[in-house]
């Protein structure tokens, strides 16, 4: 085969059956609340917070805003250290809420904030840290909590990724101040748009409600400066319908991953991630690193594949700190980050979808095994 009729795309969304979402939307007609806390996002809340086993769940419009609220809920100031292997939004929300972010080396097995680093980047500025589950995979929590704890820091995860994630049979929401999810169309699940705050304190998690909703607590009570971030009713019933089939595609992603796994096992150059022991995972991409023994590079690997129709992502490429806004701002520190640069120089995400058929992958496996042969 020369090339796909239809295109190979790095995702697609998952969508239940369309009649089952016009039915759910039919009860929305019939009772004509369409936001603002209503029957649909009670019912979501209520089943998302019992699947990720927390103690509390908040549902927020999108995962931006959710970290956004993250931090202003913990009330941080000055520097918070974090990751620049991440999507623009982390990055983004630490710089719109007033702090700066300041960028800490990855392991190069994980992809993860390395803790080992940690403690050389805190000052007496430093008031939390953010670590990113890269591509759904925890970082070491035990690291990092230690490293917290033994600095008075507050710990926000980045959980975007990390959707129905445990370790050690613990949902990863569990861990830290506070977790955020994204529940983004591109997502493992996802809610259209949308994003989860858990914490353990109910205390927080009153505070987020009143953040995510302009710091209204009454009818002519407004306790704080707030915003709109409230997730609204047809993004519920998404989330609902969804719901009922993650472990399904969650098994399916496993088997596509497997597949991957063992038709890139003994092709030079090509190498990915492992599971890690102990972890529930939720295969929601499916990264390579593409090194010079291969004989393409990775840009070169990307742009060939889409002469097959089969589309790849530079993720994530560049580093945030590489964005030129970021760059060029005095502002941020410029720490040793060679092995986070060697690995967005190199990181290729190959597609991956819970109906993205074996045989396919095995097109995609064998399109990538002859263009190293024919270089």
């Amino acid at each position: 085969m020369d090339k796909f009729e239809q295109p190979i795309m790095v995702t697609k969304s998952f969508l239940p059956p369309i009649e089952r979402y016009i039915e759910r939307m039919g009860e929305i007609w019939e009772k004509s609340w369409l936001t603002n806390n209503g029957e649909f996002h009670a019912e979501f809340e209520n089943k998302v917070r019992k699947y990720l086993e927390v103690g509390n769940a908040s549902l927020l419009v999108n995962g931006h805003l959710a970290l956004e609220i993250a931090i202003e809920s913990l009330e941080l100031k000055g520097e918070i250290i974090t990751t620049p292997f991440t999507f623009a939004s982390t990055t983004h929300a630490i710089v719109n809420c007033g702090l700066t972010p300041v960028f800490c080396d990855i392991e190069r097995k994980t992809f993860n904030i390395d803790p080992d680093k940690i403690e050389d980047l805190i000052t007496s500025n430093t008031s939390a840290i953010i670590p990113v589950h890269v591509f759904g995979n925890p970082c070491n929590i035990e690291k990092i909590e230690s490293i917290a704890k033994r600095h008075n820091l507050k710990v926000i995860y980045d959980a975007a990724h990390a959707f129905g994630v445990k370790i050690n049979e613990i949902g990863i929401g569990n861990f830290g101040d506070i977790s955020m999810f994204s529940l983004h169309a591109t997502k493992v699940f996802h809610s259209i748009e949308g994003g989860i705050l858990t914490c353990n304190k109910e205390s927080l998690k009153r505070k987020v409600e009143l953040l995510k909703n302009f710091g209204i607590s009454g009818p002519e009570t407004i306790e704080l400066v707030g915003t709109n971030a409230k997730m609204n009713e047809f993004q519920a019933i998404m989330g609902i319908l969804n719901l009922e089939y993650i472990e399904e595609n969650i098994r399916k992603r496993k088997v596509i991953t497997q597949k991957y796994r063992e038709l890139l096992r003994n092709i030079d150059g090509i190498y990915y991630v492992d599971d890690i022991e102990n972890v529930k995972h939720n295969y929601s991409y499916f990264p390579v690193i593409v090194e010079e023994e291969y004989g393409l590079s990775r840009d070169e690997l990307h742009d060939k594949l889409k002469d097959y129709n089969i589309f790849t992502r530079k993720y994530f490429y560049p580093l945030t700190i590489d964005f030129e806004f970021y760059k060029n701002d005095f502002r941020f520190k410029k720490p040793d980050l060679r092995i986070a640069k060697s690995i967005a120089e190199k990181v290729i995400t190959l597609p991956i979808y819970s109906d993205l058929k074996l045989e396919d992958v095995e097109i995609i496996c064998d399109k990538i095994a002859n263009l190293k042969v024919n270089i």
